[in-house]
């Protein structure tokens, strides 16, 4: 069979599904000169996509001739395509397809080869798909993602693995400031693709989502790539929805990686979030996988906290981990002097002074992440009076979130209370929870002098101490009270009997008189009230009772 028969049979082909034979056929390329394609009533099921675009548009359909089909119309602008069937057409008539039902495909290939994810439909649905639509919001989500209309594509991702996403100027400029000025700005673009390299096809989609039919598409996995889109295109609510997630989903295994996120997205409430997380579950936090990788800006935020709960060798042993790993990441041995070069200012805001002299002993005294003069004038500090400056805060880790408050169970103060090594001690209860952090005792009644104190906080029914701290302070000879902390705070359980003691070494002191077994103490804003209940505790007590005696005050929060 001669060429010309070939092309015959291929306009033939092409009249059943709407191409007149005037368009030129030359090589299989099809040149249409704006010529309206007309679906006759003897094709029906048609399947496939149309590409819009300024500069060219391209059909891609299946033909099945043996079924009837309903009539539409479509307009194909100026451009050129190619013919293909379920075999390659060449100028062999055996090489045509034969059967009943062929797949023709008319394409414009894009100025790159880049994948064009499409919605393929029947074409029957594609001609008044606007009429089963009875929202906007369905009609948009059918434009969603969809060739259909739209007027822009998106290049998504990093090159090589980029995605072609396209879109709707208007719908997007409704939804966003960002492409609003992008497209209708002074500056707008006339491009009709974009390249979007910093963001995951995935996020962008949800944002696309979001901005046809507000709907909500985030998962753990995708939540910081979609917030991070949101943020950049302006899309508030979705960035709002973005964090209430994040909140919602904290717990204290993820707080130092959401925390790292908040902070890199200048999320200042979920920043707050993360801290209130870390503050209460410390120890978790700290032995999560994700402690190691935060930077080593919110490492020293971290370390600046005075509401930290847990002992300060916990956080020296957390801040070496962290320093093995960074040098690891900075591909650097893992040596002490790299270990103190990673870690810089952080170092100094391990608050040394606040651990016993054995812990610090086992511990920073035998790293060598401290140096020789480091170590000494710590030592110093544990054991003589009054203590050196050694550079690290010595501030103990006890201030709660809200107001410091004090109860004082005294109403007037007397001199001279002597001490003899008998521990002063009072039992003392309280009807809802509160942090305690210290006492307030008095000083001397002979001028300026120096008192070494052991305070301690026991549970009155076990006789377990859950508190302790050996520490000194300075007094100038007036009635006023000293505060003396504990290292971290201490939950007082409600209704729970404790017992407060403090032994005293110094000269004779002052002392309160006309104690009060009930006291009540307001607390800010919306906290209500705690009641206090101090009891007499026997054994020896060095004399202090409900009526007179040491430890005038407790330091707490509620």
């Amino acid at each position: 069979m001669s060429s010309s028969d070939d092309v015959l049979n291929i306009n033939s082909r092409l009249n059943d599904v709407g191409i007149a034979n005037g368009d030129n056929i030359n090589d299989g390329t099809i040149n249409h000169n704006t010529t309206p394609f007309q679906s006759p009533q003897n094709v029906q099921n048609i399947t496939g996509n149309v590409t819009f675009s300024r500069a060219r548009r391209a059909l891609t359909f299946n033909c099945d001739e043996e079924q009837a089909s309903s009539s539409s119309s479509s307009s194909v602008s100026s451009g050129s395509g190619s013919i293909r069937g379920n075999e390659a057409i060449t100028n062999n008539r055996e090489s045509l397809p034969s059967n009943s039902a062929d797949t023709l495909h008319l394409e414009t290939r894009p100025q790159n080869d880049l994948p064009i994810e499409i919605n393929r439909r029947p074409l029957q649905q594609l001609w008044n798909w606007q009429g089963s639509k009875t929202t906007m919001k369905e009609r948009f989500a059918f434009l969603f993602n969809n060739e259909i209309l739209s007027d822009v594509r998106f290049l998504v991702g990093r090159v090589g693995q980029q995605q072609r996403i396209p879109a709707h100027k208007l719908v997007l400029s409704s939804g966003s400031a960002v492409f609003d000025a992008m497209f209708n700005g002074t500056l707008a673009t006339a491009s009709v693709e974009i390249e979007v390299p910093d963001v995951e096809p995935a996020a962008f989609l949800a944002v696309l989502l979001f901005l046809y039919t507000d709907e909500i598409q985030i998962d753990p996995e995708t939540v910081m790539t979609t917030l991070y889109t949101a943020k950049k295109y302006a899309v508030s609510p979705l960035e709002k929805h973005c964090v209430d997630f994040l909140r919602s989903n904290l717990t204290s295994d993820n707080a130092f990686l959401l925390l790292t996120q908040a902070r890199l997205f200048d999320e200042p409430q979920l920043a707050s979030v993360c801290l209130d997380t870390i503050d209460k579950f410390t120890n978790e936090a700290l032995n999560a996988d994700g402690f190691t990788d935060v930077d080593i800006d919110t490492l020293m935020v971290v370390l600046e906290r005075d509401t930290l709960r847990i002992r300060e060798s916990k956080i020296f042993q957390a801040v070496v981990r962290w320093s093995e790993a960074e040098c690891v990441r900075q591909q650097l041995p893992v040596t002490p002097e790299n270990q103190r070069s990673v870690l810089g200012r952080a170092l100094s805001l391990v608050r040394f002074p606040l651990m016993s002299i054995e812990e610090f002993a086992v511990g920073p005294a035998q790293c060598g992440l401290l140096t020789d003069r480091e170590i000494v004038s710590l030592f110093l500090y544990f054991t003589v009076n009054p203590k050196p400056s050694v550079g690290f805060e010595a501030m103990p880790r006890c201030r709660m979130m809200g107001k410091e408050l004090t109860v004082c169970r005294f109403q007037q103060t007397n001199s001279r209370w002597g001490y003899t090594g008998t521990s002063d001690r009072i039992r003392f209860s309280v009807d809802r929870r509160i942090f305690l952090v210290g006492y307030g005792v008095y000083g001397s009644v002979h001028g300026p002098a120096e008192y070494e104190v052991l305070i301690e906080l026991s549970h009155t029914a076990s006789g377990k101490i859950i508190a302790t701290n050996a520490t000194s302070f300075s007094c100038d000879g007036s009635s006023y009270t000293y505060r003396l902390m504990f290292k971290e705070p201490v939950e007082i359980i409600a209704n729970t009997i404790y017992t407060a003691s403090a032994t005293f070494e110094g000269p004779d002191s002052h002392y309160g008189t006309k104690g009060l077994r009930r006291v009540t103490v307001d607390c800010d804003g919306d906290k209500g009230k705690v009641k206090f209940q101090f009891n007499f505790a026997a054994g020896d007590n060095n004399g202090t009772c409900i009526e007179e005696g040491q430890i005038p005050e407790l330091i707490f929060y509620s």
